[in-house]
């Protein structure tokens, strides 16, 4: 009897204050619908080994039978850390990001490619002016009502100041809705160190490291990294540090990158990303690792088709990385569901990682739980036409 194929993943998820159980749910409740509409059984348990927070998958596929491990590598604790700060930074937060981004011309490099990333970059910024906007008028309106009913100026300013700061705090228990807090906080880490990772991340992504060169000794067929948003460019740096290593060995499992709804132009178009565009450039021309990146043109939160490797301008002549294909969102959701999911631009940012009504070649359930690697399923795919890869970043020194 053919034994299954065994793979191990490790999924690095976004800036994303939520605990890593959010995704193991998403992955139960999504894979089961896929697995009903794409007609292949596959269940989810408890993993025999504890390491991390992760499950287990079984699958029983039409080309045969498969065993993953999956690992969320979790750094919600460090979003949720920086996410800790009144209104008052929040807006201080926003001017700093604000002369980060405009005075280094990486908002100007960003607009020349796709407008919906660079569009929902500036959305929180004028969210968060209009709410500004909006305080300042009801403490006007307060302060002059205070005034002209009780006379006393002293008692207005102070009315006025308080109605301002009710009405700011009361926009920020709405950010469940609008998110304006929840991007600003995530544009801030970004560019807190102007594209350089600080020390902490940089310790996270060691440990990391660890985990991704620990697998790579098990006796398995495939270790699979999953990047998904800005989990996606911290992935590329990951993956560097342990091919730098030296950790993938000649007769070991074969090393994948999947990378999802990718932002790395937002980071590696800054002035200090030297490390992770050096990191782009050096994974890009490797041999020992098949690297997919999967975008879609309706998802406005990521650089569509965007290569991340030539649009910010490290591409070499011996570039082989990355695979760019689009998950075509037009072709692969019913008509139905694209009308529910239009303008909720989060949870189409999140489609990669759920079931698709009319799934075409991409499914994230079969190349995370089915019995192919990923160099099997895509390698004789050619890049989806829309494929950008005009130099528009800062490139290497």
């Amino acid at each position: 009897m053919t034994p299954p194929f065994r793979r191990r993943v490790l999924y690095l998820p976004g800036f994303d204050p939520m605990p890593p159980r959010r995704y193991r749910e998403l992955y139960r409740r999504e894979s089961r619908k896929q697995a009903e509409i794409s007609g292949y059984d596959l269940t989810m348990e408890k993993p025999a080994v504890a390491t991390g927070f992760g499950w287990r998958t079984r699958a029983h596929f039409p080309e045969g039978k498969a065993d993953a491990r999956v690992e969320v590598l979790v750094w919600a604790d460090m979003v949720q850390a920086s996410m800790q700060t009144g209104i008052l930074a929040t807006y201080a937060q926003m001017v700093r990001t604000a002369w980060i981004y405009i005075g280094s011309g990486a908002l100007r490099r960003l607009m020349r490619l796709r407008r919906g990333p660079v569009l929902a970059a500036l959305y929180p910024f004028a969210v968060l002016l209009l709410q500004l906007l909006g305080a300042i008028l009801v403490a006007m309106l307060a302060g002059w009502a205070v005034a002209v009913l009780t006379g006393l100026s002293w008692l207005a300013a102070i009315l006025a100041l308080g109605a301002a700061w009710a009405t700011l705090a009361l926009a920020e228990r709405q950010d469940r809705r609008l998110f304006a807090h929840y991007l600003m906080h995530d544009y801030a880490f970004t560019a807190s160190l102007q594209g350089a990772y600080p020390p902490e991340l940089e310790d996270r992504l060691a440990q990391f490291a660890d985990r991704v060169a620990h697998a790579l000794t098990e006796d398995i067929d495939e270790v699979l990294v999953v990047g998904h948003s800005s989990g996606a460019y911290l992935a590329v740096s990951l993956l560097a540090d342990v091919l730098r290593r030296g950790a993938v060995a000649p007769h070991g499992p074969a090393l994948a990158l999947l990378t999802l709804g990718h932002v790395v132009p937002m980071a590696a178009f800054l002035p200090r990303a030297q490390r992770l565009r050096a990191d782009l450039a050096y994974l890009s021309e490797r041999p020992d690792l098949f690297w997919l990146d999967v975008t879609a043109p309706g998802d406005a939160c990521s650089f569509a088709l965007c290569d991340p490797v030539a649009v910010t301008g490290v591409a070499r002549p011996g570039q082989r990385w990355p695979l760019v294909i689009s998950a075509a969102f037009t072709q692969t959701l019913s008509r139905r569901l694209q009308r529910e999911l239009r303008w909720r631009w989060f949870r189409l940012h999140l489609q990669y990682l759920c079931a698709f009504d009319q799934p075409g070649d991409y499914d994230y359930f079969a190349i995370t739980a089915g019995p192919r690697r990923l160099d099997d399923r895509f390698g004789g795919r050619r890049p989806s036409p829309g494929r950008i890869a005009t130099p528009a970043g800062p490139g290497l020194p």
